[in-house]
């Protein structure tokens, strides 16, 4: 919105230029977030507290959780809504990717907010049915997937990548591109959904991987960047770089109060929309498997699990004190804050290695 009237204005004064910038307008998207989240945070934690939408705890969790009964969740509408209003306010609306990224968002934000509510509504952990959360998810997921694909307008839009290998580019067929980016998009908001299981151990994780993706959208966008990187260049991939500024300053100010003890949960709300807007905007970047080396710990959550289950079907016996990982480590004696920190830190070296790969092919 404000990027066509800075456009409009800049007909008269020549000023009005700069706003063209994608760098500049990163930059005030991941400010206007962040001062939503911080203006909005507060009224928002009144309103959830004043109609006693507090967060129901796992009977079968850590005992230390249990304290934990009753703070305000749903938490993530606040994330949801500063990003979305950042992006309307910084972003070229005219760009398809800009919208894919935004309605992905929002649909999985809208089957989290369905879960949280019958959480909320019924006094219990439950929530939405496992099958109908996924069909949803899948639902949306190949509707994500079969638009990329009949509107790519490159090759570039549907070849995979593999990183740290210059020459290594891999075309996919129609039926593969839809099924890879359906396992991503769902994959990885089934992935954030599991590792929010302890104060602001899912949205700093988060906040890191978008800012990184952001740097890999605004280069695959840029034409010169691109080719000194030999990476693909993806024409208009770089107007989603406002939107991973906005996810950035909208997870810092949710952040704010979040960070442990925490005031507000972000629920399934929050969990499932990011985890999916990380794995869309993989997508368009063609970085799918950046994605899975930058998220290792949601990948390590994600993979706790299913070896937890698979193991305790096929042999009796639990690998670990309790899936997810991170309550493993709990219940091994570590005191939250310490999980959660190490966890982010692992991340950081993470996302380190995968902007390295923009270099090192």
């Amino acid at each position: 919105m404000l990027y066509w009237l800075s456009e409009y204005f800049s007909t008269f004064y020549s000023d009005f230029h700069v706003f063209q910038y994608i760098t500049l307008r990163a930059i005030l998207g991941t400010v206007t977030a962040l001062l939503i989240s911080l203006i909005l945070g507060p009224l928002m934690i009144r309103k959830l507290s004043s109609n006693q939408i507090g967060q129901s705890v796992r009977e079968d969790g850590p005992e230390s959780h249990f304290s934990k009964a009753g703070t305000p969740t749903m938490g993530g509408g606040l994330i949801l809504v500063a990003i979305a209003i950042s992006t309307l306010l910084w972003a070229d609306l005219s760009n398809r990717f800009v919208w894919i990224v935004l309605s992905v968002t929002l649909l999985f934000g809208l089957i989290g907010w369905i879960d949280d509510y019958r959480k909320v509504s019924l006094g219990n952990s439950d929530g939405l049915s496992a099958k109908h959360k996924y069909f949803w998810q899948s639902i949306f997921g190949l509707g994500a997937a079969v638009v990329l694909l009949m509107t790519a307008q490159s090759d570039a839009e549907t070849q995979l990548i593999v990183p740290f290998f210059k020459n290594i580019i891999i075309d996919l067929s129609p039926l593969l591109f839809v099924l890879l980016t359906y396992f991503v998009i769902v994959g990885t908001s089934n992935a954030v959904n599991l590792t929010d299981g302890l104060d602001g151990l899912a949205i700093m994780p988060t906040v890191l991987v978008g800012g990184a993706f952001g740097i890999f959208a605004y280069t695959t966008g840029h034409v010169n960047f691109a080719n000194y990187l030999a990476i693909p260049y993806i024409a208009g991939v770089g107007e989603v770089t406002i939107f991973c500024g906005a996810m950035v300053g909208a997870g810092l100010g949710f952040l704010w109060f979040n960070t442990y003890p925490a005031q507000v949960f972000m629920g399934d709300v929050g969990s499932l929309a990011i985890g999916a807007a990380l794995g869309v905007i993989a997508v368009i970047v063609r970085q799918e498997l950046v994605l899975f080396i930058m998220g290792g710990v949601f990948v390590m959550e994600t993979v706790s699990v299913i070896l937890q289950v698979t193991s305790f079907k096929l042999t009796g016996r639990r690998i670990f004190r309790m899936a997810p990982l991170h309550h493993h480590f709990e219940l091994k004696g570590w005191p939250e804050p310490r999980v959660i920190v190490r966890f982010w830190i692992v991340t950081v070296v993470l996302v380190l290695v995968g902007l390295a790969t923009l270099k090192i092919r």
